[in-house]
């Protein structure tokens, strides 16, 4: 009899023999906002995914914070190498613009019909910088698409894991060598890549060499362009497939501090200097070809040194961003987390106190 009008005296919500089941976590109009998503678990499932997110939250933080130490070296290597690079290429374009007249061969500004293309793409070692890889992959895609349009082959030098594997999964691209970045670009590095691409210039075996990379324009920026590297611009610019500049005119300079204890970007302006022409009646003291022939390989290597800077300020920024990005996240998810845990154990622990009050109430009645 007392067993009975227990049971009977039962509240309606106490029958589920589960008292974690969904209907204890399901949202409602006051008691949830419709932003938060209804998470349904225990809450031991629940104290494992807060560790869970607790440590992922350590792990990215460390990482931007790393990224944003490391984005500042490879900046200011990008800041310093722009202006020999740049005045590097004006110089050779002055000095090749008077031989024009005369009958000298300079074989890396031999200018002949194109039949068949290089593209040195580079992409990144690592992984984990939100759509750095996929952006640059997708524009060198497009530009093999272009060329094959105008019927001419295509070989590419792959600069970087992530766009090996990418490469090496479509047997359609013809690859003449596949190659690993370092952490920071050295000169050395740029040198393995400028003799491959001298010898398949000269020999003949292509016509073209274009860059394919990401060019840094900012901390929150950047964006993927085509270089001609080979032969060298008519114009002495740095220009890409459609002759539009690419150079560092107008660029911003982002310096990394801190503010209350949190990153802070500092902005100041670049300003790109006005190119003077060459004087006509300026003599060499030795023959302009040997200048030339001289100068054309250490052209080669700083435009490739500076292309693999650019890359890598770029890719430490895109981690950096994609880092900041996954900590907020984890932030937001642990608030998440932590407030549908409290909500069950305090249903849980009232729900143990209506067992006890209803079953003190029916002992009572029964007596």
């Amino acid at each position: 009899m007392a067993l009975s009008m227990w049971v009977s005296l039962k509240p309606s919500f106490l029958q589920n023999p589960n008292p974690l089941s969904p209907q204890i976590s399901r949202p409602t109009r006051h008691s949830q906002s419709p932003r938060t998503p209804a998470i349904r678990c225990g809450l031991r499932e629940l104290r494992e995914r807060i560790d869970s997110i607790k440590s992922t939250h350590k792990i990215t933080e460390a990482m931007k914070l790393v990224a944003a130490a490391r984005v500042r070296r490879a900046q200011e290597a990008v800041i310093n190498g722009r202006p020999f690079s740049e005045t590097l290429v004006e110089v050779l374009y002055d000095m090749n613009e008077q031989l024009q007249g005369e009958d000298v061969d300079i074989p890396l500004t031999n200018v002949r019909p194109v039949k068949k293309v290089a593209l040195v793409v580079i992409t990144s070692d690592r992984g984990l910088c939100g759509g750095f890889n996929n952006a640059l992959t997708k524009k060198a895609q497009t530009r093999i698409v272009e060329l094959r349009k105008f019927g001419l082959e295509v070989v590419l030098i792959s600069v970087g894991k992530k766009g090996n594997s990418y490469f090496m999964r479509r047997p359609e691209i013809k690859v003449d060598r596949l190659m690993e970045g370092g952490a920071f670009p050295t000169v050395k590095e740029a040198q393995v890549i400028a003799d491959d691409v001298f010898s398949l210039f000269v020999s003949e075996e292509v016509d073209k060499v274009e860059l394919v990379y990401t060019k840094f324009v900012s901390f929150v920026k950047s964006e993927p362009v085509i270089h001609t590297l080979l032969p060298l611009s008519p114009r002495g610019e740095v220009v890409d497939v459609n002759g539009n500049c690419v150079g560092a005119m107008g660029d911003e300079l982002f310096r990394l501090t801190s503010k209350e204890g949190k990153l802070a970007l500092k902005r100041d302006s670049v300003k790109k200097k006005e190119r003077k022409e060459m004087s006509p009646l300026m003599e060499f003291e030795q023959d302009p070809v040997q200048i030339l022939d001289a100068m054309m390989p250490l052209y080669l290597n700083s435009q490739i040194l500076r292309a693999l800077q650019e890359s890598t300020a770029s890719e430490l920024a895109a981690r950096m961003n994609a880092m900041s990005n996954a900590t907020d996240n984890a932030v937001e998810l642990k608030k998440t987390l932590s407030r549908s845990y409290n909500r069950a154990r305090q249903a849980k622990i009232t729900g143990e106190l209506l067992e006890i009050v209803a079953g003190a109430e029916a002992l009572r009645e029964s007596e």
